[in-house]
């Protein structure tokens, strides 16, 4: 830590003493052109804190992106977030599996029966859940910005925020005039797969200056490239998703705002991407296609009003959550028998936050909030066999396919009030604190509808007949709560007007996690492990220490970073041995190090350089014996993440002739090799895990090149260039018979935007 922080605060002390040499440079320059954004980098207005500030006084890790930021770069999903994000790396097994990992924290990169260590934000509405949940990749057309924060964010957006929290913020409807737009994409795979994507908005004055109604709607239709041989589906991972949203915005008054909005999302990919190398680079077994959808509705109403010195806002949503996960789980067994899962999950989720913001300006800025959250999650677990083994197995007595059917639901909840507080000595030196004290809960319930059988035995050792069927019986489970604060302090200093340091110290921490099997015990092996009834929640302490600025008359922006992290009584996933039951725990300690990077640089008019660069060490420093054998996790074993990622975009922008602009790039990006979980198998101490395995380190390039004249945009692309097929997945579980995912095949295409 010691040689991380002095490295940091020599950065820090070399540029500050070369802020008053890049300031002159600057003044020689002379005075920008507001209007040429080719030769400048544009100040950036976040809202991390709650309240408008520039980019460069935020004392926080943060990469923004605009609307016009993800149309230049085709970034339409999570993938294309992490590429232009330091440190920050997508875990997707497949379609509607979105785990990020932030600075090195995460133990593997399903999180089953785990919430992600980096909260999703849709708006005011948290999104993101647990690794045995689907988490919607949604539509980023017609966003205003994007927001990924780096570190601990518990203090403002609470539980899960352990690592870093993505906020998706969506666009204001405009009173003061019409406005429309259309982004159509067409490509083509390696391999003939068809991809369609059409994105839409239209944006309506209904009283001029004062009411206004806003309508987004996007349809994606991209074919697969994975074939399935148990289906006999060729290109069997189709995914097609849908929806739209609708805001209508009423500003009666300078003061007085309102804001409703309606949104729906359907994600419906046809197959898993998970594929088995031993039979083939793109190709995949189950029985039945798995199947991983997402049906997610969103209402929100808002309201904001301007007092004298002090800016109250009231959000609340409320969400439903759908989503299927069936998937086959013959490979627990080797393929030896029938054994898949049918899952229906239904969330109801509430979220209300009220908070009062100071005006800024004088020596004190200041915060205070209330926050409430309710997610009830309904399960119906069907665990089948199939009509051709029950037939050839000689089993009966089985209502139809399923020998085991219940049902589980879960309520949770969250409180909290918040505050913060800035104070400035001087306009160039400045603290702030922050502190949030809230409670979780959650609390799992067994239903009275559901029934079990010997099946698995029967099946196992080939053993026909009728099964025994026992209905399960309805049960309460242990509530698991947790309270307590969370905080963050940083001081910050700007040496010289373009830049500003910081040094910062922040917690996060997650909710505990109720295990919906808590005290079975395993039907195959009774002398195996009983399921704990869940884990507490873990927390973590980050310090930091930054700059931010720009240079050479707003020619180039940086953002470094470096931070130490510790965290503590991690939540884990272990899996029961004998029947691949999964269940939650805590173990032990781990140490995070690491350096972020992000540079934006304008060389000469026209041309862009951006890059970003990252390098993590995160360690298991800590671990008893008994975790250990829990978990399989050991001493000095690396987390599921990078020790090196990073990207370079470069892109040239020209006129061809009056009225038409230019614009050509090609971006690069790398990520380092990691593992995909602990290396020795729960349960079994020092046993080599067989699921243990490492990702390809792999580096990928893009190229894009675009007219823009009037109104029309018309773009030609290719993702993928050199058709790299590397390993970015791994799945930590033996239940699957595929379970690597690979970069997507080379795709070529063109984009037509047209602006009304």
């Amino acid at each position: 830590m010691k040689a991380t922080l002095l490295a940091s605060a020599c950065a820090v002390a070399t540029l500050a003493a070369l802020a008053p040499t890049l300031a002159m440079a600057q003044e020689q320059s002379g005075e920008r052109d507001p209007q040429d954004r080719a030769t400048t980098v544009e100040e950036i207005i976040v809202t991390a804190t709650r309240r408008e500030v520039r980019l460069q006084d935020v004392p926080l890790s943060i990469t923004t992106l605009s609307q016009e930021d993800l149309n230049e770069r085709g970034i339409v999903g999570y993938e294309g977030l992490a590429e232009a994000t330091p440190g920050v790396v997508l875990n997707r097994p497949t379609a509607n599996f979105n785990n990020f990992t932030a600075r090195g924290v995460n133990t593997n990169g399903y999180n089953a029966n785990l919430q992600s260590t980096v909260a999703i934000y849709i708006d005011e509405l948290p999104i993101s859940a647990n690794g045995n949940s689907t988490i919607l990749d949604p539509s980023l057309y017609d966003v205003e910005r994007i927001e990924f924060l780096r570190g601990p964010q518990g203090t403002l957006f609470g539980s899960g925020s352990l690592a870093g929290a993505l906020r998706i913020l969506t666009h204001d409807p405009d009173p003061s005039a019409f406005d429309a737009s259309v982004l159509v994409d067409y490509g083509v795979m390696k391999g003939g797969g068809l991809r369609q994507r059409y994105n839409a908005m239209v944006n309506v004055p209904l009283v001029e200056n004062e009411l206004a109604l806003r309508v987004v709607g996007f349809s994606r239709n991209e074919e697969g490239w994975v074939d399935n041989i148990g289906t006999g589906i060729e290109n069997s991972n189709t995914l097609i998703q849908y929806g739209g949203r609708a805001i209508l915005q009423w500003e009666p008054t300078e003061r007085f705002t309102a804001r409703l909005m309606y949104s729906h999302e359907i994600s419906n990919p046809h197959d898993s991407a998970l594929t088995n190398p031993a039979r083939g680079q793109d190709v995949r077994l189950s029985d039945r296609p798995d199947r991983f959808t997402s049906d997610m509705t969103n209402y929100n109403a808002t309201f904001e009003y301007q007092f004298d010195g002090a800016h109250l806002t009231s959000s609340t949503t409320y969400g439903k959550y759908d989503q299927r996960f069936y998937v086959d789980l013959a490979g627990t067994f080797g393929q030896a028998i029938a054994f898949a899962l049918d899952a229906d999950a239904y969330d109801t989720n509430l979220v209300h936050e009220t908070r009062i913001v100071s005006e800024a300006g004088g020596d004190f800025d200041w915060s205070a909030g209330v926050f409430y959250f309710r997610r009830r999650r309904d399960v119906d677990y069907a665990y089948r066999s199939n009509e051709a083994f029950l037939a050839a197995s000689g089993i009966t007595g089985l209502p139809d396919e399923y020998y085991q059917r219940f049902g589980v639901h879960i309520v949770s909840h969250e409180m909290a009030a918040f505050g913060e507080l800035t104070y400035r000595f001087n306009p160039d030196l400045w603290i702030t604190g922050g502190l949030r004290y809230g409670s979780t809960d959650a609390q799992g319930f067994t239903e009275d509808w559901g029934y079990n059988s010997d099946y698995l035995i029967r099946a196992l050792f080939g053993i026909p007949g009728p099964v025994t069927i026992t209905p399960i019986v309805a049960a309460e489970g242990v509530k698991a709560k947790e309270t307590g604060p969370s905080y963050r302090v940083s001081l910050s200093w700007r040496p010289a007007p373009n830049m500003t340091t910081y040094a910062a110290v922040a917690t996060g921490f997650r909710p505990p996690i109720v295990n919906a099997r808590a005290g079975a015990v395993s039907t195959i092996d009774p002398t195996d492990i009983v399921i704990p009834y869940g884990a507490e929640s873990d927390n973590l302490i980050n310090y930091e220490v930054g700059i931010k600025g720009n240079w050479f008359n707003r020619r180039l922006y940086a953002n470094i970073a470096a931070y130490w992290i510790d965290w503590n009584d991690l939540q884990v996933q272990a899996n029961r041995v004998s029947d691949s039951v999964q269940f939650a725990t805590n173990i032990g300690e781990v140490t995070s190090k690491g350096i972020e990077v992000e540079l934006f640089f304008l060389p000469a008019d026209g041309w862009t350089v951006s890059l970003t660069g990252a390098v993590n060490d995160a360690k298991v420093t800590q671990l008893t014996a008994t975790e250990a054998a829990v978990s399989g996790a050991v001493l000095d074993q690396r987390l599921a993440g990078p020790e090196f990622s990073g990207s370079v975009r470069v892109t040239y922008e020209w006129q061809l002739r009056p009225g038409m602009m230019a614009n050509a790039s090609v971006a690069v990006s790398h990520v380092g090799d990691f593992p995909n979980t602990f290396p020795n198998t729960p349960g079994q101490p020092g046993v080599p895990q067989a699921t243990f395995d490492y990702t390809d380190s792999y580096t990928v390039a893009n190229a894009n090149f675009a007219v823009a004249f009037d109104e029309v945009t018309l773009a030609a692309y290719v993702e993928n260039i050199f058709d790299d097929r590397s390993v970015t997945y791994v799945h930590p579980e033996a239940f699957l018979d595929g379970r690597y995912a690979r970069q997507r095949p080379r795709t070529i295409g063109v984009r037509l935007g047209y602006e009304f």
